[in-house]
């Protein structure tokens, strides 16, 4: 039998654009159907009275927010995602679907939750990340806010409900359902009784240079303020690149390459990118932090779509493994194919991959012929010269 959000909401008819499209890939799942069915309540006064429109915080691809707008004839609604791809794809649904205008994009900021009286919430995996938005909520919300926060039950610990009950006086778990469950959470506490902010976090490494490469971050980076194993095997080897004016990093996360990049070779200029804000937002922290952003221009965007083709001499990739919490190998090969756009004849990809991942057929059919540079029993370092 269907839920009335069901009812009233196709679902189906969202698409992951433009992030990967495969048939094991939804652009929803249970939890987002558990979410609107559990919000009703507060969501039904909020639509009739005028009280004002829900807050949407880590929506994939629009199944909140537009499923709220749909239902309840809602406009106005706040909404942040941390990936680009995901306002992007929100976009695209809202245009599809003609709901577009019911909504506005919102970074992690005060503004996006002052007045809120409901709040929408998809769990992050990252309780670093959690920890920094119910600081946020709890800061600048209203006293009277309900924070709906669901997920899918493999994805969620009791830890969740500890990091929300530093700031909120009620955390209730309420019953499963398909493998999901969401969490009411309710009254924040004064913010004395807030414990020490630990953001950005901060970590330092010996990587060669003649100062430690300083590493900061946001509650959402991925890895946090953490030299990926990966990427500290990367980094020597990044000597043997070819000289360049500038060097891309795709995929900048917390910053590491792109620094090590400005420290190592002083006169270069680093383009660095990623589709999360918070990487973003890292980047320019760390690079802060090693007293080279003048040396870096750092951008959120899909991929490399804010450089032209044939532009570029060097990239270097750490390339993600999954997409959201799905492990899929299709956005590493669109990562492969972005930058062999962006790069001339005779031009450089730098990669580090899990060896078990075997990318390189991939990066000879994409970019052009790869050699291996470097193996550990983990992980494979390649340089792919563009034809």
């Amino acid at each position: 039998m269907s839920t009335a959000s069901e009812a009233s909401f196709d679902f189906d008819l969202l698409g992951r654009a433009p992030d990967v499209e495969a048939e094991n890939l939804q652009a929803f799942d249970a939890a987002d159907k558990l979410l609107l069915d559990t919000a009703a309540g507060d969501l039904e006064p909020a639509a009739s009275s005028g009280s004002g429109a829900p807050v949407v915080i880590g929506d994939s691809y629009g199944a909140l927010t537009l499923g709220a707008a749909a239902r309840y004839s809602l406009t106005g609604i706040r909404v942040h995602q941390d990936p680009f791809s995901g306002e992007l794809a929100l976009d695209r649904n809202a245009e599809a679907l003609g709901l577009a205008g019911s909504y506005t994009h919102w970074a992690l900021e005060p503004g996006l939750v002052t007045g809120a009286g409901v709040i929408l919430l998809r769990l992050p995996r990252s309780l670093d990340a959690l920890d920094e938005i119910a600081r946020l909520v709890a800061e600048h919300a209203p006293s009277g806010v309900r924070i709906y926060a669901g997920g899918r039950i493999k994805h969620m610990t009791t830890a969740m409900n500890d990091v929300l009950g530093r700031y909120f006086q009620s955390v209730t778990a309420g019953l499963a359902r398909q493998k999901s469950r969401v969490l009411t959470v309710m009254s924040p506490l004064p913010a004395e009784r807030f414990p020490v902010s630990r953001f950005p976090l901060e970590a330092a490494y010996d990587v060669g240079l003649p100062v430690p490469l300083q590493l900061r971050a946001r509650g959402a980076a991925f890895g946090g303020a953490s030299l990926d194993p990966g990427t500290r095997f990367l980094l020597p080897f990044l000597a043997q690149a070819r000289g360049a004016g500038e060097a891309v990093d795709l995929g900048c996360g917390n910053g590491a390459i792109a620094a090590y990049l400005a420290l190592h070779r002083p006169g270069i200029r680093v383009l660095a990118s990623d589709q999360s804000e918070a990487a973003v937002a890292s980047t320019r922290l760390t690079l802060a932090a090693n007293g080279v952003s003048d040396h870096a221009v750092v951008r959120r965007a899909d991929a490399l779509t804010w450089l032209p083709d044939r532009s570029q001499d060097l990239v270097v990739l750490n390339p993600p493994f999954h997409i959201g919490a799905s492990v899929h190998t299709g956005i590493a090969h669109k990562l492969f194919a972005d930058a062999a756009r962006v790069l001339r004849p005779g031009g450089e990809l730098w990669t580090v991959w899990n060896s078990h991942l075997a990318y390189r057929p991939a990066l000879n059919r994409l970019v052009g012929p790869t050699r291996q540079v470097a193996r550990n029993p983990r992980f494979t370092v390649t340089v792919s010269t563009r034809r």
